[in-house]
């Protein structure tokens, strides 16, 4: 059993290491807003517990002990996320701060009593895929909104839930996982971008867009016409 600051550390290593690849002490403290000294004094502390690796230059890496507690950490969160979003109701733009409280707490009988009641899900609300029991996570392809053009069509995959207000502001567009889009057009200088939702047209924020992630899809012969 370890340390609720521990897992935060572990679980924000692995977030680190998917979005950036190299996990900095800099890093570490923007992301758990801490102080640079006490992410030294916590790498350390991982590293004598085999939990992590690292090197001068290269960053921390995780082990194959600190990503399994990391991914454990990772599925309690997704799977508190959409039990409240599903079982109660809870909108999509409020659960992620409720799941940060309960994620380490969360027993074993709970979380698979849980994972039964949901149909053993795959997608937490925000599209993020919910690991498995063994630490199996299975991830999509999918590029940001902002990186495609005008006249191609996709399906949201993924919203990233950093920013509750951003949440609230792709979900009046209806930018939820498994909506597909069409985008109509782009202004220059990482200008707005317009879309089209299910015979509706919005104009999004570029660096919103940067935050909804999609797969591109063919248009059929109807669609096209």
């Amino acid at each position: 059993m370890y340390t609720e600051s521990i897992e935060d550390y572990l679980k924000a290593i692995y977030e680190i290491q998917k979005e950036q690849g190299k996990v900095s002490t800099n890093s570490l403290s923007d992301k758990l807003n801490v102080a640079p000294a006490s992410v030294t004094s916590m790498i350390k502390k991982l590293s004598e517990k085999k939990l992590i690796t690292h090197k001068r230059y290269q960053g921390v890496k995780l082990t194959k002990a600190g990503q399994m507690i990391s991914l454990e950490v990772i599925r309690h969160h997704r799977l508190i996320e959409l039990y409240l979003a599903e079982a109660l109701g809870v909108p999509w733009d409020q659960v992620h701060e409720e799941a940060e409280k309960w994620e380490h707490v969360l027993s074993e009988d709970l979380e698979d009593r849980m994972d039964a009641v949901l149909g053993h899900p795959t997608r937490d609300p925000h599209g993020s895929p919910i690991p498995s029991r063994d630490g199996t996570i299975t991830e999509l392809d999918s590029v940001p909104l902002a990186d495609l053009r005008p006249g191609q069509s996709a399906v949201v995959v993924e919203v990233s839930d950093h920013d509750p207000d951003l949440l609230r502001y792709v979900g009046k567009m209806g930018l939820y996982p498994k909506t597909k889009l069409k985008v109509l057009s782009i202004e220059p200088f990482n200008g707005p971008i317009k879309i089209e939702v299910e015979d509706s047209e919005h104009v999004l924020g570029s660096g919103a867009a940067q935050y909804v992630f999609v797969t591109e899809v063919e248009l059929s012969q109807s669609e096209m016409t």
